[in-house]
């Protein structure tokens, strides 16, 4: 897998990138490629969706028929139905052979489904907060307006996760008061950034975040709730859908064969106990639906048992959020019911909640 992960004594902090310099003296490398897998390790999705992205258009509401979602669909009379308290406990008992902690959120864009999976969890972003860098850099300018060396940096930054390219669009928006001021300007509650500049990695890959956060990120990118253009939202997702192949591991395991996925993964390594944080967060879009999706580990014992974590867990609840029909939902307008029991229902760890339902949002 391209990239190097920089380390830091005593901190936590890291990334991912292909472009990276090597490390300096007194600065320990490790290549992700030469990580130990953890058993059980199921295998990685190889699922690596082609073509550009397009943001859903508004549809128009006619007389009787449901209004559309925040994406701009027509969602479904009734969405597939599933037991939240009993997906939680198909993720404990998933989870329970890997250690760690693991949060994730995910959001049906067109119906308004959400379930959250310890969702007061927060950990560090990793490379996922290139994500937030673009968008607040496009916040204040557009991209046809950026000079070269700007649009350069951005298209190594999110396609091929490149730290130095980060570094310097991080300078350019005002460090982590500018990542702070977008976010919030993004619907980000629960994400802050360490101040200070860059000192490898120690700054944005550290950032503090929520897979709820991360969703509403997603949002923001993916519908018309959001301060940013339409045309801008394209070219972020754009980029997203074009990562490197080795890169597109991750959520990308709970597409469907025809969806089209954009996302943003991160992995860092913690040098007091060589523990792991991997991410993976971003856009599945097909079958009717647009899911944003947000996964974050921490604690993990590699980097592969981190990508298994992620891929096993979006596999469950993709399940779940399709029910019966799996990936033909969406298709012909029929739902179908799922294996997951009745809708509405909450664990422990989880919960859903109903389209129509109010949100904090």
């Amino acid at each position: 897998m391209a990239g190097a992960v920089i380390l830091v004594a005593a901190a936590q902090v890291g990334g991912c990138g292909v472009h990276r310099d090597p490390s300096p003296v007194g600065l320990s490398s490790v290549t992700p490629s030469s990580t130990p897998q953890v058993a059980p390790t199921p295998p990685m999705s190889t699922a690596s969706p082609t073509g550009p992205f397009l943001a859903a258009d508004p549809l128009p509401v006619f007389p009787g028929t449901a209004p559309p979602s925040a994406s701009g669909r027509v969602p479904d009379a009734e969405p597939p139905r599933f037991h939240a308290g009993r997906l939680s406990r198909r993720l404990d008992a998933f989870l329970a052979a890997y250690g760690g902690r693991t949060t994730l959120s995910v959001r049906d864009l067109t119906t308004g489904r959400h379930y959250r999976y310890h969702r007061a969890l927060r950990l560090p972003t990793a490379s996922a907060s290139k994500i937030g860098i673009l968008a607040a850099l496009l916040l204040e300018t557009r991209w046809r307006d950026l000079d070269r060396r700007a649009r350069s940096d951005a298209r190594k930054m999110i396609r091929f996760s490149d730290n130095g390219a980060a570094d310097r669009l991080y300078e350019r928006i005002g460090l982590e008061n500018g990542l702070d001021v977008a976010n919030r300007r993004l619907g980000l509650r629960r994400t802050r950034t360490p101040g200070g500049r860059c000192v490898n990695l120690y700054c944005w890959g550290i950032t503090q975040t929520t897979a709820e956060d991360q969703t509403r990120l997603v949002r923001a990118l993916a519908t018309d709730r959001s301060p940013l253009e339409p045309a801008t939202r394209r070219r972020v997702l754009g980029l997203m859908e074009r990562v490197t192949p080795d890169q597109k591991w991750g959520i990308s395991a709970g597409a469907c064969e025809g969806d089209r996925v954009a996302l943003k993964n991160g992995w860092l390594r913690h040098v007091a106990n060589g523990r792991w944080v991997v991410v993976s967060a971003g856009l599945i879009r097909g079958h009717g639906h647009d899911y944003a999706v947000a996964v974050l580990t921490g604690d993990g014992l590699s980097m592969g048992a981190g990508i298994a974590k992620i891929e096993g867990v979006v596999e469950r609840v993709m399940a779940a959020f399709r029910g019966g029909l799996g990936c033909r939902a969406g298709e012909g307008g029929e739902s179908g019911e799922g294996g997951e029991g009745a809708a509405g229902g909450r664990g422990e760890a989880g919960e859903v909640r109903r389209a129509g339902t109010a949100d904090e949002d």
